[in-house]
């Protein structure tokens, strides 16, 4: 059973860095429907360069073992961030996508944050500091 929990975690990071990945060149393009996207929300052009950056760090981040929960967290931020995008400002459906963009934003947030509670134990000091409030 550790095995099966072991190699599905690994899938989850994979899917979460590969969807990171995949929205990069869209980004970094300047496609139109990302620069309608962030300029709907008012962060055209910083805000969908910087976003594309900080998207290509988490997804690099939760690949290292090391640094996975770190980029977990990250990933947690910026993909609760688009949620709150799309749930307040842009809509579930954004130029006819179906839907498809926040449905993608939804099982990345939920696979991160599955990924973060199975990478809590290995946060720096994190045990250090509940041992010390258990104590």
């Amino acid at each position: 059973m550790e095995t099966i929990k072991k190699y599905a975690l690994i899938g989850l990071r994979l899917l979460v860095a590969i969807i990171l990945i995949q929205t990069l060149r869209f980004k970094f393009t300047a496609h139109p429907d990302s620069v309608y996207i962030f300029t709907t929300v008012g962060l055209e052009p910083f805000g969908r360069i910087s976003i594309g950056i900080l998207e290509l760090i988490a997804s690099i981040l939760i690949l290292i073992p090391r640094t996975t929960w770190f980029g977990a967290v990250l990933t947690l931020g910026i993909i609760g961030g688009a949620i709150m995008m799309h749930l307040t400002i842009l809509g579930i459906e954004v130029n006819g996508d179906g839907g498809t963009l926040f449905l993608l934003a939804l099982i990345t947030e939920l696979s991160a944050g599955i990924v973060f509670w199975n990478e809590k134990d290995s946060i720096p000091y994190f045990n250090q500091i509940a041992y010390k409030v258990n104590n």
